[in-house]
């Protein structure tokens, strides 16, 4: 179990830098495309909430990917299409169970679960965040 702590403690540690740099470069892409686009201001907006949701996408499958290397290097899962799989259930909390660690290593895909599920509440804060500052959120305005 203490080699499920570590390595979990390691991947978390990994997946909140990917994070915080991937908001990072997801707020300066955003800004850039709103300035270099702003025709109608409607236009920019959509502009702005595609690039933050593709953002999203692009730094949470960099995660998932993580976390399946990390199966594949510890021999928890025989293939990397086997574990880029359980990675992507596991981290999303879909959690189907046609796919199970060994025993042993039940603790480290647990941990990975509430990794995803905690990092997918911070990109939906950080959405929602974007569409209210300068989206489709702002006060008055709808889709």
């Amino acid at each position: 179990m203490v080699i499920n702590l570590f390595a979990g403690t390691i991947v978390i540690s990994l997946t909140v830098l990917i994070h915080t740099f991937g908001l990072i470069a997801i707020t300066h892409a955003m800004a850039h495309l709103v300035a270099r686009f702003r025709m109608h201001g409607r236009r920019s907006r959509v502009v702005a909430m595609i690039s933050v949701v593709m953002g999203l996408f692009a730094v949470i499958t960099a995660e998932v990917w993580l976390w399946a290397g990390v199966y594949l290097e510890l021999g928890v899962l025989p293939d990397f299409e086997t574990a880029l799989y359980f990675s992507t259930i596991t981290f999303s909390t879909v959690g189907y169970g046609d796919v199970v660690p060994a025993h042993g290593w039940r603790v480290l895909a647990a941990l990975e679960g509430v990794n995803g599920f905690l990092l997918i509440g911070w990109s939906t804060a950080y959405l929602v965040a974007a569409g209210t500052r300068i989206g489709p959120f702002r006060v008055g305005e709808h889709f």
